[in-house]
Order: structure tokens, then sequence, then C-alpha cells
């Protein structure tokens, strides 16, 4: 998934929730019209001057009342069961706006066209209708009617909306014209800002706002928004400060564990070669069952096994075999057969080794197969693996699958035979080391044929060659 579309996910979450204290609110519609003055307060913009304070006209309100009164299309729809079907109100209620509208006289100062456009605002986005919302609020942040607190609380719904509907210049524009007044600015309002100068790849404002949401937070005790984190981890990362990724991830999983960020630690760990604290953030996801794919859960049998902790990584195989997450593949079971051999448990090693070899029958498969079997002693089988090894080929194990051939031939006292194959282990060694080996047992096999034969010929009873 971009980085645009990972950030999209995140604004989607954000759009509706904030926009709704300031479209929903009929009541405000008439509070200026009824109330002379308020009480004093703490501004809630910069800049702000006292003035008197525009009001509704009784013909106004009094067309106004019809929406929002009792048995009013508004109020009636607002109040209804989220299940009912309430379309035909809002429809009813734009066609009611549109009439007042129409009519120059009854709602025509520019501060009551401020809430007659409002209305059918909030009408628009009751009726999933996002541009024509967007066309009246548009309006309004134009309109001179529009006192400058309900002006920009528009401007800050306006921008919401651009970005609902993806006009992200238009949308970053008017949140920066909202927040130039603001006396403050929430870290939500902050984070859709960062986010949208990503959209807009506008990378350093967008980790400069980040950087003051999470400064804010801090300095309050708090711990920032996710968001900001987020935000920060895929811009840090395309500019390759891998440090800082990993630090942004550190926070993530202490304050918002998420299996996700785990894995994403893992990785950033393992491209540092921290590989315990790698197999550790690993594993804390697949402890908690959130490794599903076989790519995730053979990574992790390979780091254990790479940690030399062959048996773990063996169990982790068998358990992903039949919880059906790994494929039960010659490939996926020679690694299994590796593990168990790593951990020394020969017999089950042994049977992930044969699996593999019914479905894919390689002279690497049975040279592996013919050393396990001379371990445990079986030297018929031994010797018949190491066979088939020879005549599928074990490329740079030529010498050694002889030396296993010839060993399992002196076991089951074919002495002659012994002869010839560590002949050829010796003409396939290419060190002198290696033909050192083969050598000696030569010696040894012509002097223990020549022995028994020599007992035999003086009526002894000893054993004879047994590799049929």
């Amino acid at each position: 998934m971009s980085n645009k579309l990972r950030l999209l996910a995140v604004v989607g979450a954000l759009l509706f929730l904030p926009s709704v204290a300031t479209v929903v609110s009929p009541d405000s519609v008439f509070a200026s019209s009824v109330v002379a003055a308020e009480e004093k307060k703490v501004p809630k913009y910069k800049d702000v001057k006292t003035r008197k304070r525009a009001s509704v006209g009784k013909s106004c309100a009094k067309a106004l009342d019809k929406l929002q009164g009792e048995k009013g299309p508004i109020t009636l729809a607002t109040a209804a069961d989220e299940k009912t079907d309430v379309s035909g109100l809002w429809t009813e209620a734009k066609n009611m706006l549109s009439n007042i509208e129409s009519r120059e006289k009854l709602c025509s100062s520019p501060y009551e066209l401020t809430r007659v456009w409002n209305l059918q605002a909030y009408a628009s986005y009751s009726l999933d209708d996002l541009p024509g919302a967007i066309r009246y609020y548009k309006r309004i942040v134009e309109s001179e009617g529009a006192e400058e607190e309900f002006r920009l609380d528009t401007r800050l719904t306006l921008g919401q909306f651009y970005a609902a509907t993806e006009q992200y210049g238009l949308a970053i524009r008017q949140f920066e014209l909202w927040a130039e007044k603001a006396f403050i600015i929430g870290s939500q309002q902050r984070l859709m800002m960062a986010q949208l100068y990503s959209i807009l790849e506008r990378k350093d404002e967008a980790l400069k706002m980040a950087d003051i949401g999470i400064s804010e937070a801090e300095a309050k005790g708090e711990v920032p928004k996710q968001g900001f984190w987020q935000l920060q981890v895929p811009i840090y990362y395309d500019r390759d400060n891998l440090e800082k990724v990993t630090s942004l991830l550190e926070k993530l999983v202490k304050h918002y564990p998420k299996w996700t960020y785990w894995k994403q630690l893992g990785g950033m760990y393992g491209s540092k070669e921290r590989d315990i604290d790698q197999l550790v953030a690993y594993d804390v996801v697949y402890l908690n069952g959130e490794l599903s794919s076989e790519t995730d859960v053979m990574s992790m049998a390979y780091m254990y096994l790479g940690a030399e902790v062959p048996f773990r990584a063996a169990k982790i195989i068998e358990k992903g075999m039949k919880d059906e997450i790994i494929e039960i593949s010659a490939k996926n079971l020679e690694v299994l057969g590796q593990a168990w051999l790593q951990a020394q448990n020969l017999p089950r090693a042994l049977k992930a080794f044969e699996g593999a070899s019914k479905l894919s029958d390689t002279g690497e498969l049975q040279y592996r197969i013919a050393s396990i079997y001379l371990d445990l002693g079986q030297d018929k089988k031994a010797y018949r693996a190491s066979v088939k090894a020879e005549k599928k080929g074990v490329g740079k194990n030529t010498a050694s699958n002889y030396n296993k051939m010839g060993s399992a031939l002196i076991n089951l006292h074919c002495y002659k035979d012994a002869v010839k194959v560590f002949n050829k282990a010796v003409k396939a060694a290419d060190t002198k080391k290696k033909k050192r080996f083969p050598k000696q047992w030569i010696k040894f096999a012509n002097y223990e044929g020549d022995r028994l034969q020599r007992l035999r010929d003086v009526g002894a009873t000893v054993p004879n060659c047994s590799k049929a």
C-alpha cells in the first residue's frame, strides 16, 4: 500500500465526527435572535472584536421555525431512530429552504442567508450530498454576513468536506485560514493538517505539524496521538533515516502495541543486524497468533535456526503445517528435517527428509537420508540411499557420499565393494586432506577383508557381505 493510500485511510476516520458539531446544531440558528448579550469568556479565536450581534428577523425566524419546530422535517429527521429512512424528510427540508431562498424579502439580510445556507449544507450532508454541502459552506465563508467565529467554525467543516471529496489542496487552504485565527488548535486538527500536507507531498510541513502536535501533548504529560507517529514513519523511511523510524516504532509498540508495529519494528531490527531484537519482536507477534502467512512463519523458523535454537524452529514449522499455514512441500519438509537434524533428533529428521523425498527425490535429499541411516546404524538403508544419491548426483558432496557408502559397506562386511567405493571417493576429493580419509579406509578394508578370508580358509565361521 502506498504512503498516500495509507494516510487516506487515517484521514477518512477523522472526517465526519468533528464536522457534526458544527453542522448539527439547529438550535444555534436562532440563538442570535434571542440572545442580546453573552457572558464574557476566553476568546475562541484570535483578534476577536466586540460587536453588536446580528439577529434573525421575525419573518425569517418564523419561516425557519417551520423547519425546526416541533413538527418540522429537520426536528423529525434528527429525532428519528437510526434505522428509519428519513431521506424524505431531508428532501422536504431542502425544498422548503430553497423556497425561502427564492423569496428575496423573507430572509434577505446577509446574516439571515448564512443561517439558511448552514441548514442547506446540513440537509445536503444528511442526504450524502457532499458537493452540495460544500457549495453552501463555501457561500458562508465568503459571505460578509457570517460572524467571525461562525465563519471560522465553518471553514473547519469545509476543510474536512474538501478532504472527504479528495480536494486536498482546497482542504488544507481552509485549515490554514482557520489556523491563522484560531486561539487553540487541537491535536486532532493538527493531525489532519499534517496528513493533508503529507498527501500533497509537502513532507517538511507534515513533519513540522506532527512535531508540534507531539510536543504539545508531551508538554501536558499526555501520550501523543498515534497518527502523528504513524505519519512520520513512512516519511523518515523514504528518507532512509532508519534510526528515526526505529525510534518511532518503539514508541508505537510501547503506547499503541499493535502487531503491525511489532512486525515493522522486527524488520527494522533485522535491517540493522540486531538479530536477537528482531527475533524477540517477531516472537511477540507469533506467540499471540498474529503471524498468519507462510512467509512470516517460515521467517520466524529461519530466525530461530540462525539463533542456533533448531528445536524451536522445528516446532514452529510442524505447528505451521498442522495449522495449514505452511505448505507440506519438499522444500519446507527439507528445512524441517534440517532443523531436527541440528537439534540432534535423528528419527524426526529422518521422517521429515523421507517425506520430502516422496515429493522431490533429489540426490541431495538421499545423501542426507543416507547420513542419518548411517548414524542410526541402519547400514543397508544407508547404503541404498547413498546409491540413489550417487545416481541422482550430489554435486560438491560426491566424495562425502562415497565415504558414507563405503562406511556402510564395511559395516555390512562387504570389503571388496568398500575398497572400490573408497577409491571413487579418493578421485572425487579435491584436496589432500579430503583424500586422506578414504585412503585410510582402503587400507583397513583390504586388511580386514584378507583377515576374514584367511579365517574362512581354515574353516572359521565369519560374517559374509550382506548388502543385498
